[in-house]
């Protein structure tokens, strides 16, 4: 799940010769750097959700993309429930917290509400938000939906995808982030698909970002599609015709931030083999480093990722690597949910420690302090040019 909207919820020295560090996973088992590399052995199978609970609303099955996402969970062998209204319901327990279980558990095919087709700006992501899906089943204690999304977290998908994909030609050359920046321009009218979710998380079950590349690629127009993930299951990807117009990034972060945080998601070297897997096929492709986190020796965490990286891309012919760097963040509301969420989360939300900002609607958010985020930016990004002087950085926030 990407949200760049920095108004909401809201996110040197040079790599030595030789090989990089061995990598090594939450449990501290050593990782062989040749792995990364796509050299040997083959990837592990990918992480893949398999929700308990599937629903169909009766107008997701008058759209030719919810049927094939019904036939697509039914051949996994999952029943499919179809409503007899379009209301989703069922989904509350006696607790938040069975609430909160039996939502992460459901994936709901309905159809987008009508605000969500009317395209809005994603500063300093992309030109514009468009939605495939709402709703994620990762386990991130410091997720960026909680307080942004109304009702239980319940996963929904779009069965009007070709309606929303037809929609998104009156967009073009209309953008400020990028097709009017002459910073960015070369990236033409973005569109992000991530925000309310992660799309390897669902692709398996709906097919819909594999529809949605390849419409990119077929779109002869200065445009590019932008997605981000914390998982690995990219093999659908692989050989699509997508002309370079969709920049994948996945979201990564240091170790101690990934092993008690980031519950149900791939590992990182997994994530991390998985852009390598893209780059080769001539995919644009990205990091997302969120959330930034100062911790106790938050320089050398960081740098352990950062080389991490270094080893994947390595020896990629035509390599095009962007990275977004984005520092934790909360609202009162966000902080409330999650903590509702997960009562005993390790996450520092610690308002006297923070600088209190104010949104462009008026909306209170606690970031790091002027100092401390001026010695993070200034590392992360002398590091990133000496250990990966390839990769362009778009933004801080």
């Amino acid at each position: 799940m990407n949200r760049d909207d920095t108004d909401a919820v809201d996110v040197a020295e040079p790599l030595a010769v030789g090989v990089p560090p061995a990598p090594h996973d939450a449990s501290g088992e050593r990782v062989p750097t040749r792995d990364l590399a796509g050299l040997a052995p083959p990837p592990r199978p990918a992480r893949r959700w398999t929700p308990k609970r599937v629903v169909a609303t009766p107008a997701a099955w008058d759209h030719p993309h919810g049927r094939r996402i019904v036939d697509r969970v039914e051949s996994l062998g999952i029943e499919v429930e179809r409503l007899r209204g379009n209301r989703l319901t069922g989904l509350r327990g006696a607790t938040e917290r069975e609430t909160y279980a039996r939502a992460k558990s459901t994936l709901a095919i309905v159809v987008s509400p009508p605000s969500r087709r009317k395209l809005q700006p994603i500063a300093p992501s992309a030109d514009w938000r468009f939605d495939l899906a709402e709703g994620c089943p990762a386990h991130c204690q410091y997720c960026y939906l909680a307080g942004s999304l109304s009702g239980p977290p319940v996963t929904r998908v779009y069965a009007d995808l070709d309606d929303i994909l037809d929609g998104l030609a009156g967009y073009v050359g209309q953008g400020t982030v990028t097709s009017r920046n002459s910073r960015r321009d070369a990236e033409g009218t973005t569109f992000e698909a991530s925000c309310y979710t992660d799309p390897l998380a669902l692709e398996h079950l709906t097919g819909s970002w594999q529809r949605a590349v390849e419409h990119f690629g077929a779109w002869d127009a200065p445009v590019q599609l932008r997605w981000t993930t914390k998982y690995d299951d990219v093999a659908g990807f692989v050989g699509l015709p997508h002309a370079g117009r969709t920049r994948i990034r996945f979201s990564v972060n240091c170790r101690p931030v990934r092993g008690r945080l980031e519950g149900g998601t791939s590992r990182v070297e997994d994530r991390l083999a998985a852009l390598r897997r893209l780059a080769r096929d001539g995919y644009p492709v990205g990091l997302t480093i969120a959330p930034i986190m100062p911790l106790p020796a938050w320089r050398a965490h960081y740098g352990e990722l950062l080389d991490l990286v270094a080893a994947a891309v390595d020896g990629v012919s035509g390599l095009d690597l962007t990275a977004e760097l984005i520092t934790h963040r909360f609202t009162p509301g966000s902080k409330e949910v999650l903590l509702g969420w997960y009562p005993r989360t390790t996450l520092e939300m610690d308002e006297a420690t923070r600088t209190r900002k104010y949104g462009k609607f008026g909306a209170v958010k606690y970031v790091y302090p002027r100092d401390t985020m001026a010695e993070l930016r200034s590392w992360f990004e002398r590091e990133l040019a000496g250990r990966l002087p390839a990769c362009r950085v778009l933004y801080w926030t």
